[in-house]
């Protein structure tokens, strides 16, 4: 993808500009890493208990204790979560700035693509 200043303006939407090659694909890692139902739900399952520790995720799942370790690396690689050491167990956070820009750029494309459907069929 070409890097451009190029910006789209439907008569009733601000205007925004396209993603660059970089952000685009520091993006494309977490979509990746989110596309797998065990990665989403683990995900999830840090968000809402806060730090938990990696024997309580593992607890949740019927799978053994090195495919969640993998998955957990996955959503680490992409940024999206954080771990620390405390004892011999390890804990598990959610990269709260990483979920900011997900659901930023969410936000805005479905903002932006909401006012031109509506431009385009002439509603204000």
């Amino acid at each position: 993808m070409l890097e451009s200043d190029v910006t789209l303006i439907c008569p009733t939407a601000t205007p925004i500009r396209p993603l660059t090659g970089h952000e685009a694909a520091d993006l494309a890692e977490m979509f990746r890493a989110l596309g797998d139902p065990v990665r989403l739900e683990l995900l999830s399952m840090i968000v809402a208990y806060g730090e938990p520790c990696v024997c309580d995720l593992t607890k949740a799942f019927e799978l053994a204790a090195p495919t969640i370790s993998h998955h957990l690396k996955v959503l680490r690689k992409a940024g999206l979560v954080e771990s620390r050491r405390q004892g011999t167990w390890i804990h598990y956070k959610a990269v709260a700035a990483r979920l900011a820009d997900l659901s930023m750029l969410l936000d805005r494309q479905a903002e932006t693509a909401a006012l031109a459907w509506e431009g385009s069929r002439g509603i204000s």
